[in-house]
């Protein structure tokens, strides 16, 4: 997010003005305006945040049609909802989070203002040792709070069928790794799909025929539940990040 506030001195550095007034610019930055100095165009807004979606193929939009899927989904309910923000995809189809890390260099590549960290679904469909996952994870992590990036960490349920000591590690970590981080937390991806099935909406009609990937319905559900919480975070980003 310190991006941000670069852009927005770029665009008053730009900027010359009358005598003896007072402008406010966007993101409420005040340039006092000297006497004097002859009145240029005015500076172009600053950029869309960049919030950057790093996971696998639920992310990705695997099996959806172009603008189906998790990030056009909630780019569009961001930006309805009053957000400046672009969500760029980082998804890519069967990534652990091991993967997720390794390829951490290429996805700060571009300015990045905050991230949603939305991996693990891969690691429980091999088994792997949740303290693998949990390592992979909170090195993410690490390396965003080092760049000054805020994140948003989305949790995932684990199934029973590799035992409940399995279950309760991989679980545990997201909200204990959020914790240690000072990252934003988003407990269960999943759990609005798993309420609408609770009030009577059948989980399957949800579901690609996989019975792994969200269909365009499950999407929908996941981010009426997911946009607010996003909102929410940006508006702190954004306030932390004040002028």
């Amino acid at each position: 997010m310190a991006r941000i506030g670069k852009r927005c001195a770029a665009a008053a550095a730009a900027t010359t003005f009358g005598a003896g007034r007072k402008i406010t610019l966007a993101a409420g930055v005040s340039v006092a305006i000297l006497a004097g100095v002859v009145a240029a165009p005015p500076a172009q807004a600053a950029e869309p945040l960049r919030l950057v979606a790093l996971g696998d193929s639920l992310t990705q939009g695997y099996g959806l049609a172009q603008g189906e899927g998790l990030v056009p989904r909630l780019e569009a309910w961001l930006q309805e909802n009053g957000h400046d923000v672009a969500v760029i995809n980082a998804g890519v189809s069967g990534d652990t989070t091991a993967g997720g890390l390794a390829r951490l260099d290429w996805t700060l590549a571009e300015p990045v203002d905050a991230m949603l960290v939305i991996l693990g679904g891969n690691d429980l469909l091999r088994g792997i040792d949740p303290a693998s996952s949990r390592a992979n994870l909170d090195a993410i992590l690490e390396r965003l709070g080092a760049e000054g990036i805020p994140a948003l960490l989305a949790g995932l349920p684990a199934p029973g069928n590799y035992g409940p000591e399995f279950r309760d590690a991989f679980e545990a970590m997201y909200p204990e790794l959020a914790a240690d981080h000072g990252a934003a937390l988003y407990p269960n991806l999943l759990q609005p799909m798993s309420d609408k099935a609770d009030a009577g909406l059948s989980f399957s009609d949800m579901m690609q025929d996989d019975h792994i990937h969200p269909n365009a319905a499950g999407v929908a559900v996941i981010v009426d539940a997911l946009g607010p919480v996003v909102a929410a975070f940006l508006r702190t980003v954004a306030t932390e990040e004040g002028p």
